[in-house]
């Protein structure tokens, strides 16, 4: 009884931590001021580069947009920062062998034992895409970078709806921005 009551918060740590459908890693400018920064605008040169519908560069803006003014920013003609974004998209392929024996049809790969056959050999193939969301603060009076997150996970099938695809692109950018401004910075 006592390892189990040691064994199930191990279980449920490992349960939500493999539910985080957005991996998140950001980076930045120990010596920015990110206090100072009050106001944004979008490079529009580097999002025109990004290679994704405009549809979802929409998508993304406003989420983006969204994410800042909650953090009291405002959108202005003459922005402290610049907001840039990249993405990339790569083909995951997983392939899982299994072998099997067992007795009474038991075992791995779907069946086991047979008289005519000691076991089967299986190899399950599947692919996933995964898409990288990068998002780029930079500091206009000095022409640095100054904070950049990023996000990869699991994109949507192409037999999607605009809604999925939109809460999709809504939470990649949240789980993002979570990490803006810096903690260390932010004291």
């Amino acid at each position: 009884m006592k390892t189990l009551k040691l064994l199930l918060p191990v279980v449920v740590l490992l349960f939500v931590t493999s539910c985080i459908s957005v991996r998140v890693v950001a980076d930045y400018d120990q010596e920015a001021d990110f206090k100072s920064y009050k106001t944004f605008a979008f490079y529009k040169t580097g999002i025109d580069k990004a290679e994704i519908s405009d549809l979802d560069k929409k998508r993304i803006l406003r989420s983006i947009e969204k994410e800042m003014i909650a953090r009291g920013f405002v959108k202005s003609e003459n922005p402290d920062l610049l907001v840039n974004i990249m993405t990339k998209a790569n083909k995951r392929i997983n392939v899982n062998n299994n072998f099997g024996f067992g007795w009474g049809g038991f075992g791995w790969g779907g069946w086991g034992w047979n008289p005519w056959m000691m076991g089967r050999s299986s190899a399950m193939v599947s692919s996933r895409v995964e898409g990288v969301l990068y998002i780029d603060l930079i500091d206009t009076k000095q022409k640095e970078l100054v904070w950049q997150g990023r996000g990869s996970g699991n994109l949507l099938g192409r037999r999607t709806t605009i809604e999925k695809k939109e809460a999709r692109i809504q939470e990649f950018v949240a789980e993002i921005m979570k990490e803006y401004p810096p903690m260390a910075a932010a004291q």
